[in-house]
């Protein structure tokens, strides 16, 4: 199967939901994907193929809660490097680098392990969504802590309206835009 039909399969398989989670907004949700083996086996095809053709080097796959933990271990275990989530606040033991960043409405914060991560290794960022680049500007914020270098930042889904992309200052990688 090509590569072109694999990503038909895949933008198929993403169901949209109007007024979700509010008025106005035209949710995309990417779990339907998960529940079609053949959608889901073209997603990791997709994904893959992406991955290996990066020219940066990647030590270690960071994912963020939630869903770049669905992506983020397979995509690990494909590099043969470490898989790093990066988590909502309180959720995690040990020394942290902590970020708040903002939301639509109000404000969250990320956290990482300090010791998950070297200064000077280099990662791939993965989530499912970039929309307003929030969620991927803080995490992108949280390895500039730690003196890391990313790579690249990679969402399955990007909302191109919301010009999330224009807020995150490394390369970002989107299989669908729309």
């Amino acid at each position: 199967m090509s590569m072109d039909e694999k990503l038909r399969i895949v933008k198929e398989n993403i169901r949209s939901y109007p007024d979700f989670p509010k008025k106005g907004v035209l949710f995309r949700d990417v779990f339907s994907v998960f529940s079609n083996t053949q959608a889901l086996k073209a997603l990791m095809d997709l994904i893959v193929d992406h991955v290996s053709s990066i020219q940066s080097p990647i030590d270690a796959v960071i994912g963020l809660e939630s869903r770049g933990f669905l992506l983020g271990p397979s995509i690990a275990l494909n590099l043969d490097v470490p898989f790093v989530p990066v988590r909502k606040k309180g959720k995690l033991p040990g020394e942290l680098a902590e970020i708040q960043y903002k939301l639509e409405y109000g404000s969250d914060s990320f956290e990482i392990q300090r010791d998950s991560l070297k200064a000077g290794q280099s990662v791939l960022i993965v989530d499912d969504l970039l929309a307003t680049g929030g969620t991927m500007g803080a995490a992108c914020q949280l390895m500039d802590i730690l003196n890391v270098k990313v790579s690249e930042c990679f969402v399955v889904i990007e909302l191109n309206d919301l010009k999330g992309r224009n807020n995150i200052k490394y390369p970002i990688h989107s299989l669908i835009q729309y």
